[in-house]
């Protein structure tokens, strides 16, 4: 990085907020994908006004940016593709306001999930969200990839909470966009425009979120199948029952296995595990939800049905469904981890297709995820030094998204696209539309010096 460039950086963000050393560079060049990019620089910004100093400084000298939360991505979406400049704004950390009467709180980019959970608690509130790398992953991150978790089923994901945004535009400018009501309908919807850009046409400076009352009651059950496709059934019955559970896992014969093999876990062996939690605000509520749920589970062929009785029995059951991304992730050195997504209805489809086209390529793999929106993670195991194992590993994954596709889904439900899934855009998407995103992402960002090469956006 050109020296005179540093200098006012360093002046911008004061020297202990400015890094170019090669350690920190090198934590940098990489997410929680299995992408790698280093950049020139690191700047820590702990201002609105920082940002946009920095962003004007970045368009007028033409080098890129990349913002940056915590790094638990897994599309590449905050590794430094162009190198550059990595905008961390883990240390913009502030909740600036909680009006639980208006039912939103205010916050900056660098909160973390976690922390913003704990804040709420006492008065018995939450985001529901709820992304796997909740305990250490930023709010700012949640908006930029439109993340979501366990509970999408019923809940949603990030983007059904963003109630309006402090952005800070390529050129320097800060916006706002949206409302402090929960009903807007003035404008054009340029806080959705910004939900799930992965940083590619601004950075969000301050964030405020639609927050809801923490249920009172829960119940979980388990419900173990002969079959993938009666499991995938029972997924499309319950969501089409009137009954929304909270959360619906399922877990296909492979998670099953690997489990039992390598984490010890006395599993029966059967094709797939659903796990299902209602919740409500009374137990009668619950309860009644959980009971139609099982007849579900009965008309479907289910081998044996457990309810929890106490919250201990509930983690025990739990425990299967938390564990299986790791634990299958030690059977090699390196992995692809999907989050296609389906229509509901063709759930079961999909569980039996990914599993037909993985297994002709004779790699590990197994297949869990949140079968209550349609959003199923396959994730297919090889070993980077066997040329077979790497090309049969990307072969599956191609099919596996031209499947997705095929049956009405959309390649990410939950992790974004950055640069893993930034080639399959054209299988999703029109020509039309993409001429549309790359059209909005030159008037916002015409010199492109926001997060550049993610997304197909570049073309």
């Amino acid at each position: 990085m050109d020296d005179s460039i540093k200098q006012t950086l360093i002046e911008i963000v004061g020297e202990q907020n400015f890094t170019d050393s090669l350690i920190d560079l090198v934590s940098y060049s990489y997410d929680s994908s299995d992408h790698d990019h280093r950049p020139a620089a690191a700047v820590w910004p702990t201002t609105s006004k920082q940002v946009s100093e920095i962003l004007t400084l970045a368009n007028a000298h033409r080098f890129c940016i990349t913002p940056r939360g915590a790094g638990t991505g897994l599309a590449g979406a905050a590794v430094p593709a162009g190198g550059g400049l990595i905008l961390d704004l883990c240390r913009m950390n502030k909740i600036r306001d909680i009006q639980i009467v208006d039912r939103r709180v205010a916050v900056e980019p660098g909160v973390e999930y976690a922390d913003l959970e704990r804040a709420l608690n006492p008065y018995g509130f939450f985001f529901p969200p709820d992304p796997a790398s909740g305990k250490v992953c930023t709010l700012g991150g949640n908006v930029a990839t439109n993340a979501g978790g366990l509970k999408g089923a019923k809940y949603g994901v990030t983007k059904d909470y963003v109630m309006a945004l402090e952005v800070v535009l390529p050129d320097g400018r800060i916006m706002r966009t949206g409302s402090n009501c929960m009903k807007s309908v003035s404008g054009y919807d340029l806080t959705r425009l910004f939900v799930g850009s992965e940083g590619t046409l601004g950075v969000a400076t301050e964030i405020t979120l639609k927050i809801s009352p923490k249920p009172k009651a829960f119940k979980t059950g388990l419900a173990l199948f002969p079959s993938l496709k009666d499991a995938g059934q029972s997924v499309a019955d319950i969501m089409h029952s009137g009954v929304i559970p909270s959360v619906l896992e399922v877990l296909d014969d492979n998670s099953i296995r690997v489990l039992r093999e390598h984490a010890d876990m006395d599993l029966p062996d059967v094709m797939a595990i659903i796990l299902v939690e209602t919740d409500g605000y009374t137990e009668v509520e619950v309860s009644f939800q959980m009971d139609k749920i099982i007849d579900i589970f009965k008309k479907n062929r289910a081998m044996d049905i457990q309810a929890a009785d106490s919250s201990e029995e509930a983690e025990e059951l739990w425990k299967a469904r938390k564990s299986v991304g790791s634990v299958a992730g030690q059977l090699r050195a390196n992995n692809i981890s999907e989050d296609v997504t389906v229509p509901i209805s063709k759930v079961p489809d999909l569980l039996t297709g990914v599993s037909d086209i993985v297994r002709q390529y004779g790699l590990p793999f197994v297949v869990f995820g949140h079968a209550g929106d349609g959003n199923l993670h396959p994730k297919i195991m090889y070993d980077p030094s066997d040329p077979k194992e790497v090309v049969g590993a990307k072969k599956a994954a191609d099919e596996i998204f031209a499947l997705t596709c095929s049956l009405g889904g959309t390649l990410t439900g939950e992790h974004g696209i950055g640069l893993a899934k930034a080639p399959y855009m054209t299988m999703e998407h029109d020509p039309v539309a993409l001429d549309v995103m790359r059209s909005l992402k030159k008037l916002f960002d015409p010199n492109n010096i926001l997060n550049p090469g993610k997304m197909n956006l570049d073309e």
